[in-house]
């Protein structure tokens, strides 16, 4: 099984300039690489536990993510589409460990 460590970068995210203002996010281009994007820039900012825990993938990403999981389930995925799937799982499961470890800052803070 294909990790998403091993993914080639050209697969997901091609090198591009990006912007060099710090208020607008590098969100451009084809779903595959915004829902990504959108992941790093929400990282990238710096959120609080709260705002760890409050995190949810736009609804773009998630449309994209249940025509996934719909291909999938009817056998119907090409061999990119398996690997975007796969690195979504990867995603989900790093953004639960973040929103884990944000519920135990919050809860120690208290």
């Amino acid at each position: 099984m294909l990790e998403c460590a091993q993914l080639t970068p050209a697969v997901f995210m091609k090198r591009e300039i990006l912007t060099t203002s710090p208020n607008k996010p590098f969100i451009s281009g084809p779903v595959e690489r915004k829902s990504f994007y959108e992941i790093i820039d929400f990282f990238a900012h710096g959120p609080s536990p709260a705002e760890g825990m409050a995190f949810r993938p736009s609804d773009e990403t998630q449309e994209r993510v249940r025509y996934l999981l719909d291909r999938n389930a009817a056998d119907e995925l090409t061999g990119e589409e398996a690997q975007e799937l796969e690195c979504f799982g990867e995603i989900e499961h790093f953004v639960q460990l973040v929103k884990a470890r944000a519920r135990a800052y919050i809860e120690n803070e208290i």
